[in-house]
């Protein structure tokens, strides 16, 4: 069956796709790229199982915006490894030049050419988790199943796949994304899963051939996870009682973001430069000027001239004018905050410029932004505004519910509910 030391197992993460549900953030960069907490969404989830001894990581990438997004930046690991102190460091792998037919196509081709013979952790490029690696892989060992599923209890089923379990946690159905009526139960997929390296004759089989033959895909949800229970193989649900987050949707990223802030999620309890013991603010950055500007920031705040309120991240190098106020927000490195500035439940991404005056309220501004702003003709962004990378807002502007696609300038108005993109 392999070794099941953390340090033996190969993790592997599917991403594919085009992530519409985040547009315009996933315009031009995968989704496992997109920035939360400032720092790529797929690094808090390698952070997680680094910490706790996994090695080995492949990310099957599919597409050109996935390979170039993930290749450029984490690279075989050596960089993330030295960012957050990890030896002996981990090594990422990725994808051969091959198209794969979904998710569990993904993982069989890599497991075919990388030769694994070790137990499989498959985890999913836009989800952020608190898993206990050590009790997974016990629970896995004990039942002696094929395959273990992570699940978690939600309160709306429908764009998940469903479990219903028996007494001893073995599924015995699922179906993917049910009408609520139809659900089995409310345990969802998190897409969390523990696989024993037989796996890799099962797919190689006539049977999952076949299927995958009729139906042009394999896909763990739609295809995989169905046949192997109508198959009889046995497999199990894992109980996730840790935190758990699809980053999928503008909504929950926001969710997720507010959590982690709030400590929710374990392996970002510190975010470096904390303030003092009873605050949730943290002012990032080591270097002296960053340091400098700490201690700006935070003799600004012991005077009164900005307002920090609630939980606040500040990343490195971003500069703040009198009379801003930040609730319950994230404020990515190399950011500009014009005086007199609100931002409240949002997350403002690295090198954006927030003119005077301007507001920001439950939405998220894309990197490199420009919000122009007056106190004459003060710009707003609320009710879950979502602005592309590099979008340049006019003062004057009041956008509602509206998304902004990358590199588009918008002039001075009202924009109620719109997706604004180039012809």
């Amino acid at each position: 069956m392999g070794s099941y030391d953390p340090k033996n197992l190969w993790v592997i993460i599917p991403i594919g796709g085009l992530a519409k549900r985040l547009l315009p953030l996933t315009a031009e960069v995968s989704k496992a790229c997109v920035r939360l907490a400032n720092r790529p969404i797929l690094e808090i989830s390698l952070l997680c199982l680094a910490r706790q001894g996994v090695k080995n990581f492949i990310l099957g990438v599919k597409g050109y915006t996935n390979y170039k997004s993930l290749h450029d930046y984490f690279k075989e690991g050596i960089g993330f490894s030295a960012r957050y102190g990890i030896s002996p460091r981990i090594h990422i792998k990725y994808q051969p030049n091959i198209t794969d037919l979904g998710s569990a196509d993904s993982v069989r081709i890599n497991l075919e050419y990388y030769e694994v013979s070790d137990p499989i952790l498959i985890v999913q490029g836009d989800n952020i988790f608190d898993l206990n690696l050590r009790a997974f892989i016990d629970f896995h060992r004990r039942k002696g199943g094929l395959m273990t599923i992570g699940l978690k209890a939600i309160p709306d089923v429908s764009d998940y796949g469903i479990a219903q379990i028996d007494e001893d946690m073995r599924i015995l159905r699922f179906v993917e994304k049910p009408r609520r009526e139809e659900a089995p139960s409310n345990l969802a997929n998190t897409g969390i899963y523990l696989l024993n390296p037989e796996i890799m004759e099962v797919l190689q089989g006539e049977g999952v051939q076949r299927l995958m033959e009729r139906r042009g895909r394999l896909d763990f949800g739609l295809d995989l996870i169905p046949y192997l229970i109508e198959t009889g193989r046995e497999l199990y649900g894992y109980n996730l009682t840790e935190g758990w987050y699809d980053v999928g949707t503008p909504e929950r990223y926001l969710k997720a973001m507010d959590d982690i802030l709030k400590g929710r999620l374990g392996c970002l309890k510190d975010f470096g430069g904390r303030v003092s013991d009873d605050a949730t603010v943290w002012v990032q950055g080591e270097s002296p000027e960053s340091i400098r500007r700490r201690e700006r920031i935070l003799e600004m705040m012991k005077r009164g001239s900005i307002t920090l309120e609630g939980s606040v991240l500040i990343g490195r190098h971003c500069q703040i004018d009198e009379g801003a106020y930040i609730k319950d927000s994230c404020i990515d490195n190399f950011t500009k905050i014009g005086s007199k500035v609100r931002i409240e439940g949002s997350a403002i991404m690295d090198r954006v410029t927030l003119g005077e005056a301007s507001e920001v309220r439950r939405s998220i501004v894309g990197r490199h932004v420009t919000l122009g702003s007056e106190a004459s003709k003060p710009t707003i962004l609320e009710d879950l505004c979502v602005i592309g990378d590099d979008a340049k807002i006019e003062p004057g502007c009041h956008l509602l519910a509206t998304k902004v696609y990358p590199h588009l300038r918008i002039p001075s108005g009202r924009y109620v509910r719109q997706t604004i993109q180039r012809a």
